[in-house]
């Protein structure tokens, strides 16, 4: 059971703020903080003591602090910079360099790909579905929280919840 749930949530959550993202271009709090509280609870089920918990707290802290820097300079939305707080708690500090990257990778990635699409005329028989419109109109902003999860996917298993099911 204790497997199951280290090996369960963090991949949901990520999954879930991922479609979310992409479907409404917002990652909810309610989603961020779950995954916030349920560090808490699996922390010591993967072995963690209270200082390695306290240093991933730490390192979510100052994660939090430059997501919100990014936000007000409109670089990222404040559903990302949660995100990517949250995420940062989980993964702790043997992973979050591997984390950082593959999100600059992926989101670099993510938003050429969504500037072309957006140069494109979109096809007719898409133009009744909202996402869609709301993806392709160059007035909105990008679902970063895919690139954001994504990212945190392929650094999961840096994490010490994988390192303890060894």
């Amino acid at each position: 059971m204790k497997d199951l749930l280290i090996l369960a949530i963090f991949p949901a959550a990520m999954t879930l703020a991922a479609v979310t993202d992409l479907f409404t271009l917002t990652v909810p709090n309610r989603i961020v903080i779950a995954l916030a509280l349920l560090f808490f609870l699996a922390a010591p089920l993967a072995g963690l003591g209270l200082a390695d918990i306290g240093l991933h707290a730490g390192l979510a802290l100052v994660a939090l602090m430059l997501g919100f820097a990014l936000f007000s300079l409109g670089l990222v939305g404040g559903g990302d910079a949660k995100l990517f707080a949250a995420t940062c708690l989980w993964l702790g500090p043997q992973a979050i360099i591997p984390y950082a990257l593959y999100a600059a990778l992926i989101g670099g990635a993510l938003a050429l790909l969504l500037l072309f699409w957006r140069a494109q005329p979109l096809p007719a028989m898409l133009a009744s579905k909202g996402w869609v419109v709301r993806l392709h109109s160059p007035n909105e902003g990008m679902p970063y929280g895919i690139a954001l999860a994504a990212a945190g996917l392929l650094a999961y298993p840096h994490s010490p919840f994988m390192t303890a099911l060894g």
